[in-house]
């Protein structure tokens, strides 16, 4: 009997170690890297200094690769198993903000949990995914085309997209509406269901517009015409636009940067972030942050078309979705390409939320990545 426990103690370690050799260190890598860059834009934001922004940064994302490695140990089939647990608790805790939730800016999106202060709309994407990836992973074409299969996935959606509207977090609401429905596209929804949808948020459109609060709609008008309200509304990416053209193609060197120095930029360590780096390293720079972005979204959808099972397949291709996004949502806002919705850059703005929840999802995309040819189930028919 002792025999056999050491023995079983010996595999279970074999396993594990196994598992660790089986980790992409490219990957994690690249993660590094990008939170190193950063490392040194928040210590450009901070005055040239550590502190307030780029120390925090450093430890966050240090307790974040612990976080990550740990759960990419995890097994798949137990993460398939908890999904449901997790998307409840998601839910949970948006209530939980709408009751108690702490204000800022006139909004109420965060509950202090421990020392820190986190944002569940953050992890409510990563929980979103999971679930629906649970609800469809052993789901058959023929059930993909019968509309009353789908109408509880909608509702999946639709509950943390209104929770998250009554904050009022509009950027986030929608990322999470687009990352829901990528899963949903991912899993072999028809098309034309997707055109219906289209036209049905058309026509809801113009009365969405009616029911958004006064700053919502400002930040729709300011888009459309900054110069507008130069002083006010418009100022931010008006800013935004003159660090970005400043910079030029090789930019005005680290710590060089007039605009966020002198703080003409706004919010310069967090939603400005990329302007910052884009006046200090050009557009050199900014194009080289963008390329380790676009290869993380890369081995997202590698992950996806590796996977043998469909779980970790719509993982993959939800979290790969919800990183872009964040990335996507971020740039064109800086550049005036949309309206400011106030989205971080992942591994760059400074924020404890939007780095424990990236963290997190690569950690289930890593776990998706070593167990690829696991075996969770059949097809439904």
């Amino acid at each position: 009997m002792i025999l056999e426990k050491r023995l079983l103690a010996r595999d279970r370690g074999v396993g594990l170690l196994n598992k660790f050799w089986q980790v992409p260190w490219l990957f994690v890598l690249l993660v590094t890297t990008i939170a190193g860059v950063g490392y040194v834009a928040l210590y450009s934001a901070g005055g040239g200094a550590p502190e307030p922004y780029a120390s925090k940064h450093a430890i966050r994302f240090g307790f974040g690769l612990v976080l990550m490695l740990s759960i990419a140990m995890i097994d798949i089939k137990l993460i398939a198993k908890l999904s449901w647990l997790g998307y409840l608790g998601g839910i949970g805790m948006l209530v939980l903000v709408l009751l108690v939730g702490n204000v800022g800016k006139g909004a109420q999106r965060w509950i202090d949990v421990g020392p820190i202060q986190l944002q569940p709309s953050e992890l409510m994407k990563i929980m979103l995914v999971l679930g629906l990836a649970a609800y469809f992973h052993r789901a058959s074409w023929e059930r993909m085309g019968n509309i009353l299969f789908l109408i509880p996935a909608g509702i999946m959606i639709l509950i943390p997209v209104g929770l998250i509207l009554k904050q009022p977090n509009l950027g986030t609401a929608l990322i999470t509406g687009l990352v829901g429905t990528a899963v949903l596209w991912a899993a072999g929804v028809r098309w034309w269901k997707f055109a219906a949808l289209a036209v049905c948020i058309g026509i809801a459109a113009p009365i969405a517009y009616e029911h958004l609060h006064d700053y919502q709609r400002a930040r729709i008008t300011t888009f459309l015409d900054p110069e507008s309200d130069p002083l006010g509304a418009g100022y931010n990416i008006i800013q935004s636009k003159i660090a970005l053209g400043s910079g030029g193609l090789w930019g005005k060197g680290f710590l060089q940067g007039t605009q966020g120095h002198l703080n003409f930029l706004p919010e310069k360590q967090t939603d400005f972030i990329f302007t910052m780096l884009a006046e200090e390293f050009g557009l050199v720079g900014a194009l080289s942050v963008l390329a380790l972005m676009l290869m993380v979204v890369a081995f997202c959808f590698m992950v996806a078309f590796r996977s043998r099972h469909q779980f970790g397949r719509l993982l993959a291709i939800g979290l790969g979705t919800n990183f872009f996004l964040y990335v996507f949502v971020n740039v064109a806002m800086v550049t005036g390409s949309i309206p400011v919705g106030g989205v971080p850059l992942p591994l760059i703005s400074h924020g404890g939320s939007a780095m424990l929840t990236t963290m997190l999802g690569f950690g289930l995309l890593l776990s998706a990545h070593i167990h690829r040819d696991a075996e969770l189930g059949v097809t439904k028919d």
